[in-house]
């Protein structure tokens, strides 16, 4: 039987991937906010958080700071990814290898596809690569699927973003993270279209806490696995307070307001 992600990176079928691949994808002024957490070390002592279930990172980071977290923190190794500055067709370059991840410890392996760009029959076959190689390692692979390109008219449409979940089942992806679609209903038909693939959602760029978990909320009812989220984490002034509440809507199904009645969220 072929690994999961779901069996390394997640907490009884579900999943809180704490991203942090911003400092390439997005450059310093994700950290603004909260400019702690440029140091990569302060966001690894947050995904030692019992909810989170993997961190997300380039292969530097890892290389870094991951032996020192690995007994406490699941490794899901980044594997392509460019930089803000690139102002082309959507495109990013392999970053690294699965068998360079295995060295690191990653116990799965994330890869963007952008499908609808220009570029999208090259990141498929690099993605076939990056596949089938982390299966020669009992690797899980996520599959950041964003549509994005010449090809797409809105990327924020619910069937294209099902559309993307799908792309991702049918190429192999153990888990498909995908942006909100919306409505719970759309989220629903998102995660119908991945069948076996796991749907996580995106977290997204920063909101307050009640409208974060909320969508959260929103998209665990519709059959959602979890979520990868990055700056509605690190770029609050307590990050371990949300991460408490999205523990409760996560893994313990509680509503919003229990989750921020329980909490320090939205203090």
């Amino acid at each position: 039987m072929l690994p999961t992600a779901a069996d390394a990176i997640s907490r009884d079928g579900k999943s809180l991937i704490l991203a942090y691949d911003h400092g390439l994808e997005h450059g310093p002024v994700d950290f603004d906010p909260n400019p702690d957490t440029a140091d990569p070390e302060r966001v690894f002592e947050l995904a030692t958080h019992d909810a989170v279930t993997a961190i997300a990172v380039q292969k530097g980071l890892a290389e870094a700071y991951y032996s020192d977290y690995e007994d406490a923190v699941s490794l899901l190794l980044k594997m392509n990814g460019t930089s803000n500055l690139w102002m082309g067709e959507p495109d990013t370059p392999v970053n690294c290898s699965p068998e360079y991840a295995a060295e690191l410890g990653a116990d799965a392996v994330g890869f963007t596809l952008y499908g609808g760009s220009n570029n999208e029959i090259g990141m498929a076959e690099e993605f076939r690569e990056v596949h089938e190689g982390a299966r020669e390692h009992d690797m899980g692979v996520v599959m950041w699927a964003y549509p994005r390109g010449q090809g797409v008219r809105n990327e924020t449409d619910d069937r294209t973003i099902a559309y993307s979940a799908r792309i991702a089942h049918e190429l192999g992806a153990d888990i498909a993270k995908v942006k909100y679609p919306g409505s719970p209903d759309a989220m629903a038909e998102t995660v119908r279209m991945s069948g076996r693939t796991d749907v996580v959602m995106s977290g997204g760029s920063k909101t307050n806490d009640e409208s974060f978990l909320r969508t959260v909320e929103s998209a665990m009812n519709a059959g959602a696995s979890g979520l990868a989220v990055g700056r509605n984490v690190f770029q609050r002034d307590n990050p371990t307070a949300i991460l408490d509440a999205l523990e409760l809507v996560v893994f313990e199904g509680a509503s919003t307001e229990e989750a921020l009645a329980e909490t320090d969220a939205g203090a």
